[in-house]
């Protein structure tokens, strides 16, 4: 049943209202919690420049230097990866170019002339960081080297990466060459937007079965698989980048993109590169609000009632603490029946600092009766409309006179 609440308007006035709005209109907004600060210290970072960033709005978690410029190693590749994945299909076949590597570098071992997929050329680019797949890609998707680097530029400034230039798809030292961290994390967040780089980053193994036989390759990101929080994204090295990593976390619906570079060991990388996650990823807390809860009560056509409206499903989102948390709904000022409950009438969110971070339909929570005509005539009568009235009862003397003539015929007609 309606919770029956005593109308703050005539029934009258809030029709009018409901005319004049062509939908939900704003929505109404109010304070639901101001999560404390709380959490942890910084952590101590001796990586000469670092960042940490919320995934999903890029808001800077934690900064050390993340616009200064240095080499970047492997975690160039990022960006051939971004430009393969927006120009290759999975199973589109490359032929592979001669590739004359220096000792250390690594690669896959690609003959000249073997073909692979870009499927397999984008797994060995990202996991195994494979030099000659990057050679690969290039050469494929833009004719040449030179050609390739020049859209990687062209993207880098599209992307609004102003301390990026590249040249080489690879990532060799190069004095023309160079990133930084805050960039890095942009294009991170740009990239783990993408279920295919997402699923291909997460992964600790592959298997690569094009080519002139079957390959298995590990990602040379070892947090990925060590940690189950862990889910990327890229690794690097040379002697004049030191040691990079771009690392990702998600925990509880909260994603947080880190960068560390020019680190002194492999285990620095790895142990700072946890050290920014778990802190950006302890800095959120959990906000609900139960689909059973009633979030609004809004008037029904032609009654004296109002019905109760709540989320479709429950909201859930991790929000950064020291956010304020309001619940925004947008519902129409009057609703008309019959409406079954769950059936939909609005929208409601929550919001973080004026950020939407969760949306769900807003419902009925329980039945709203339909209208009628002889609903509609006791609601204007109950409303003292009197020229409704004296129509009503002009039609009432009108009727009965007709009846008593009907009557008087009948008589005669039966010799009464």
């Amino acid at each position: 049943m309606l919770a029956l609440l005593s109308a703050a308007a005539p029934l009258g006035a809030t029709a009018a209202a409901a005319r004049q709005s062509s939908g939900t209109g704003p929505p109404t907004e109010s304070p639901l919690v101001t999560l404390p600060s709380g959490g942890r210290a910084p952590p101590a970072i001796h990586a000469p420049e670092a960042i940490a960033v919320d995934e999903r709005t890029g808001m800077p978690l934690f900064e050390k230097h993340s616009a200064a410029r240095r080499p970047i190693a492997s975690t160039t590749k990022l960006m051939t990866a971004y430009i393969a994945l927006r120009t290759t299909r999975p199973d589109q076949v490359f032929v592979a170019q001669r590739y004359p590597a220096s000792p250390g570098e690594s690669t896959l071992g690609l003959e000249p002339g073997e073909r692979m997929t870009a499927g397999d050329l984008l797994d060995a680019l990202l996991l195994a960081s494979a030099n000659d797949a990057a050679a690969t890609l290039a050469h494929g998707i833009a004719g040449s080297e030179a050609a390739f680097v020049a859209r990687m530029n062209a993207e880098a400034g599209r992307l609004g990466l102003r301390d990026t230039r590249y040249a080489n798809p690879i990532g060799l030292d190069d004095p023309n060459g160079y990133s930084s961290a805050r960039d890095l994390a942009t294009l991170a967040r740009k990239l783990m937007d993408d279920p295919r780089f997402r699923a291909i980053v997460g992964r600790r193994q592959a298997r690569l079965e094009s080519g002139a036989h079957p390959r298995k390759i590990v990602n040379r990101n070892d947090l990925v698989g060590a940690y189950r929080f862990v889910d990327g994204v890229k690794t690097g090295h040379t002697s004049g980048a030191g040691w990079v990593l771009v690392g990702a976390g998600r925990r509880h619906g909260a994603s947080v993109i880190s960068v560390v570079m020019g680190e002194p060991s492999q285990a620095d990388r790895d142990s700072e590169t946890l050290s920014l996650l778990r802190y950006g990823l302890r800095r959120y807390a959990h906000v609900s609000v139960r689909a059973s809860r009633t979030v609004k009560l809004v008037m029904v056509k032609d009654y004296t009632a109002r019905a109760p409206l709540r989320p479709g499903r429950d909201l859930d989102a991790e929000v950064l603490r020291g956010s304020s948390v309001t619940l925004r709904v947008y519902a129409p000022p009057i609703v008309r029946g019959p409406i079954p409950p769950g059936g939909r009438v609005g929208e409601v969110a929550l919001a973080a600092d004026g950020r939407q971070v969760a949306e769900a339909p807003l419902v009925a929570a329980e039945p709203v009766p339909g209208t009628s005509f002889g609903r509609r005539l006791v609601i204007k009568l109950s409303n003292g409309d009197a020229t409704l009235g004296a129509g009503v009862l002009a039609a009432a003397v009108i009727l009965a006179m007709r009846l008593s003539r009907s009557a008087m015929l009948t008589r005669r007609r039966s010799g009464a």
